[in-house]
């Protein structure tokens, strides 16, 4: 995925959201309401699977975890850790490892987290060194949108500068 096109998909991920919570409360108070309290109990969950996953705790992911639970990562399909992988235990079992061995996060914010209905969507910057070429990334912008469903995490979508990536998981 180019640079271009990964700002116009993160664009348009963020004019979603910008869009559904102006037009939320039409449909009168209660409802608006009722959507907020869903929205905040999704935050809360993404929120834990988030600082889960930075602080390594495999069991607390595991918990937050729906069945059928896929990882998605945007970018340089040459990278190993690149790509979708579902269900959980494959995530576990082919994700993890991949990732784990071949990135090593140095730096890490979390700026920005907003959520609608079932869907929450944090950002922040990170930099990471690869370890296949011993290259740094630099800091780069990330974000990722969680689906929370019935208190479960089904589905973690990434987006980051995978240019800054595949820049430094190539050498160039």
């Amino acid at each position: 995925m180019s640079k271009i096109s990964s700002v116009v998909t993160f664009f348009t991920l963020l004019m979603t959201f910008a869009f559904s919570n102006a037009f939320a409360g039409e449909a009168g108070t209660m409802e608006h309401e009722k959507h907020e309290v869903h929205s905040e109990k999704t935050l809360a969950v993404a929120k834990a699977f988030l600082e889960a996953a930075g602080s390594g705790d495999a069991e607390a992911m595991k918990a937050l975890m729906a069945d059928d639970f896929q990882w998605h990562n945007e970018g340089d399909f040459s990278i190993p850790w690149i790509g979708t992988w579902g269900p959980k235990d494959k995530v576990f079992s082919e994700f993890m490892p991949a990732f784990g061995e071949g990135l090593k996060v140095t730096s890490w914010t979390t700026d920005y987290s907003f959520s609608n209905r079932e869907n929450a969507v944090f950002m922040g910057t990170m930099s990471a060194i690869v370890t296949k070429t011993g290259e740094e990334t630099g800091v780069f912008s990330w974000a990722v949108r969680v689906h929370v469903v019935d208190g479960k995490v089904k589905r973690w979508h990434w987006f980051e500068d995978s240019y800054a990536v595949s820049k430094a998981y190539h050498d160039k």
